[in-house]
């Protein structure tokens, strides 16, 4: 591979102590190179270059980090993860490294209001002790803690090629290259590096590039083990990396070991007892709590007496116009399943407008939301909310979701863990004027 050489001193020792409520630094050594100090051969970044020895042995555990464009949604950042998940399985056969979990926060679709949604740890949403069964994660407080201050030694912005396809041939590859556009990060009088960082602002970065990528996870490895000795290492712009196997075993893992937090569930599961006459034992959903338990031979799980629907408006109304259909023509595609299936209750999970519930309520009379209190919604946050409608999208009889949307897929592969006929699962609506209406694919669990 070709590029251009990085060459690192050694990493700064940094002491930080907290002292009403500011953070004092310390730096007892020299800091990393910039990332403009290149070696003397010209720039040639080889991801054979070698750490040195001493401060290999020295190193414990590394710390990878990562965050993903800002506009991007709750559903495709946890797409991200999985090729995060991947990732580390191709370091953890090298080195010893942990992945550092970014808090959740400031997400375009969470647009509740008057809601304080920053610095939300996925122990909010997601179980971490099933995570941690699958590859080793914290939460970024706890690498604070660990690591002994907010500093992140080097921060990697990942973006694509200026050129694109080299003669519409693709090829992995990895390059060190200047910035394609201005990244999010501003050295400040001290030398550090600030930016989002989650909405943490003590949070400071030492060193910051800018490498092209084109290909899957696992190509960035080399550069992680053999052109940084940082021990914290964090990739933003994580989503140009591409899935090593998509929907192969390391993804399935990874999926499956996204169980979402208890509390979620239980209040999902109260729902569809009060509202839906939906329970595990009555629908043969019973839920094994550890992901390495749970195996289901499709087709044995029967779901509650409902039609579960997934419709996405919003953006999607402009972006996706043709495969969107209207309110009039969702209510009657509902109508038609509800007959065909001798189903009396639906469950809607939507981001509509209350222009548009008001209209699809006046087609359907047994139209089901889970509509949460402002107090719910204050302890369960927008992303919360999420999780329960796909949780209760997830047991239903039939499903039907929204084209090319992460929400749906994620309601897929949740209701293909739980093992029900793909039939019943792999269903959109169709636009008003499509005249071919592909549906979802079927992506089967591998164990």
């Amino acid at each position: 591979m070709s590029g251009a050489r990085l060459r690192f001193s050694p990493i700064a020792m940094v002491a930080v102590l907290l002292c009403d409520g500011l953070w004092l630094v310390c730096l007892l050594a020299s800091v990393p190179l910039s990332h403009g100090q290149l070696a003397e051969n010209g720039g040639a970044f080889d991801t054979g270059q070698s750490a040195p020895a001493a401060v290999t042995a020295a190193q414990q555990r590394r710390y990878l980090l990562y965050d993903v464009n800002p506009p991007e949604g709750f559903n495709l950042r946890r797409d991200v993860y999985l090729r995060m998940a991947s990732l580390m399985k191709s370091l953890l056969k090298n080195e010893a490294w942990v992945l550092v979990l970014p808090p959740w926060g400031r997400l375009y679709h969470w647009q509740s209001k008057d809601l304080e949604q920053v610095r939300i740890p996925w122990s909010a949403f997601f179980d971490v002790s099933n995570l941690n069964k699958n590859i080793p994660v914290i939460e970024y407080e706890e690498f604070i803690a660990e690591s002994g201050g907010p500093f992140i030694q080097q921060i990697y912005v990942l973006q694509g090629y200026a050129e694109g396809w080299t003669e519409g041939h693709w090829e992995e590859k990895v390059d060190e290259r200047l910035c394609m556009e201005d990244h999010a990060y501003v050295n400040d009088k001290q030398g550090f590096y600030r930016g989002w960082f989650w909405g943490y602002k003590e949070t400071r970065g030492l060193n910051v590039a800018c490498v092209s990528v084109q290909g899957s996870a696992s190509i960035i490895v080399p550069v992680l083990l053999k052109n940084t000795t940082a021990q914290s290492v964090m990739l933003d712009r994580a989503e140009n990396l591409l899935h090593d196997h998509y929907a192969g075993k390391r993804y399935w893992d990874a999926r499956r070991s996204m169980v979402f937090a208890k509390h979620l569930r239980v209040v999902g599961d109260e729902f569809r007892a009060k509202y839906l006459n939906s329970t595990d034992e009555l629908d043969n959903t019973i839920y094994n709590e550890d992901w390495t338990k749970m195996k289901v031979k499709l087709g044995t799980a029967k779901g509650g007496p409902y039609l579960g629907v997934h419709l996405r408006r919003k953006d999607f109304i402009w972006g996706h116009r043709k495969d969107v259909p209207s309110i009039k023509g969702t209510a009657k595609k509902i109508q038609s399943l509800m007959k065909d299936l001798k189903l009396e209750k639906v469950f809607v999970a939507t981001d509509a407008a209350e222009d548009d519930l008001k209209e699809l309520k006046s087609f359907l009379s047994k139209i089901i939301l889970f509509e949460p209190t402002k107090e719910e919604l204050q302890l369960y946050k927008d992303g919360g909310v999420a999780i329960i409608d796909q949780w209760i999208c997830a047991h239903a009889r039939f499903f039907i979701g929204t084209s090319v949307s992460t929400f749906s897929f994620r309601i897929h592969e949740e209701r293909e863990i739980l093992g029900f006929d793909p039939n019943t699962t792999y269903n959109r609506l169709c636009g008003d004027h499509e005249k071919e209406c592909e549906q979802p694919t079927h992506w089967k669990i591998v164990y």
